[in-house]
């Protein structure tokens, strides 16, 4: 069972660096052989971010030697109010994936999201205010940048293979990391990468958009062209395929490379794709494996065990799946049933207020 506990005094990402605070998960899985997963969360002190630090969840197979690291950040949701929601523990499933092939996966959230201190990304262009995209996008790569620095001196990190991945704003941020990557960064995937949309296949500034996707691929080109995996869907209504084509256009005519996935319609909105691992291995790991980035070959470690913890009375059929689910999901979770029956949960969710 998964057991949270606050850690009184522990060391820093790494020398010198300090945190605010942290708590631990510790899981096994349902095989004898499997191993150990850390899940741990932490508050790390970097330049521009406050006292507050960057809210940054570490999670891998705790396993003797280093292992190459996997760096993961999220969107920008259109009602600016949430994003003082943001909590990396949205992202442990897709953390997970990376974490089952060998990979340390530390998921940052970036400046002034969620309980990271700092000024967001959004402040420094696009959409209205004074800079333009690019600079929103090097904001953006800046907290990847300080995360990957850091994470070098970790005993359980191998620094000279890096990955990098994030999902539309976060996806934005994966080609302006590239076109200056940082030492180790061996390739980035980019799930419905852009910025400036209403979420409605509108966005606030189209040409200024692709003029960044377009100096990024120039700034790759100049400084050796890092492996890219674009994934967009179909039915992307925050990037649509007509804007993503273009996004692409404009990248490669700056001299920038990609390998661009477009993906059938996924739910409702395909831009949610990235939310749901089970939809996208396939492609990730034909990239992986082409660019020799899967640590351990073909193998995949077992998930963690579900916790054994007994069914509220009166849950039957789907309500015992949703259980399961429940038990195994991310922290900051509820389940809630009726007298008679009916229930619903919520996982991976954080309120600042409480």
């Amino acid at each position: 069972m998964r057991k949270f506990f606050s850690l009184a005094a522990v060391a820093g990402l790494c020398a010198g660096a300090l945190y605010v605070g942290a708590q631990e998960t510790a899981t096994t899985s349902t095989s004898g052989k499997a191993p150990h997963y850390i899940e741990r969360e932490r508050m790390v002190l970097v330049p521009k971010a406050g006292p507050q630090g960057l809210d940054v969840l570490e999670v891998y197979a705790d396993v003797p030697g280093r292992h190459p690291l996997v760096v993961m950040t999220h969107g920008s949701a259109v009602d600016h109010a949430e994003h003082a929601h943001v909590t990396p523990w949205a992202q442990l499933n897709q953390a997970l994936w990376f974490a089952r092939r060998g990979y340390v996966v530390l998921v940052v959230v970036r400046k002034g999201y969620g309980r990271s201190g700092g000024v967001e990304d959004g402040h420094f262009g696009g959409c209205g205010s004074h800079g333009s995209f690019e600079e929103s996008g090097e904001a953006s790569a800046e907290d990847l940048r300080e995360i990957i620095s850091l994470a070098a001196k970790l005993p359980e990190v191998d620094p000279a293979v890096v990955l990098s991945v994030g999902v539309s704003t976060g996806g934005f941020a994966q080609v302006a990391l590239s076109a200056d990557p940082p030492k180790g960064l061996k390739a980035a995937i980019s799930f419905a990468g852009g910025r400036g949309s209403d979420g409605k296949e509108h966005n606030c500034d189209l040409g200024a958009l692709e003029s960044a996707f377009h100096g990024f691929g120039k700034s790759a080109a100049k400084h050796g062209a890092v492996p890219m995996l674009w994934i967009y869907a179909e039915n992307d209504h925050f990037f649509p395929p007509s804007m993503a084509v273009k996004f692409d256009e404009a990248y490669r005519k700056g001299g920038g490379a990609d390998e661009f996935v477009m993906v059938p319609p996924y739910g409702d909105d395909g831009h949610h794709l990235y939310g749901h691992p089970d939809a996208w291995p396939e492609q990730v790991a034909a990239f992986l494996k082409a660019h020799k980035l899967l640590p351990l070959g073909d193998s995949v470690l077992p998930l963690p065990a579900v916790p054994d913890v007994p069914a509220p009375p009166g849950l039957h059929g789907r309500g015992l799946d949703g259980w399961k689910r429940y038990l195994a999901a991310a922290p900051f979770k509820a389940f809630a049933m009726t007298s008679d029956g009916f229930w619903g949960d919520s996982y991976g969710q954080f309120d600042q207020a409480i």
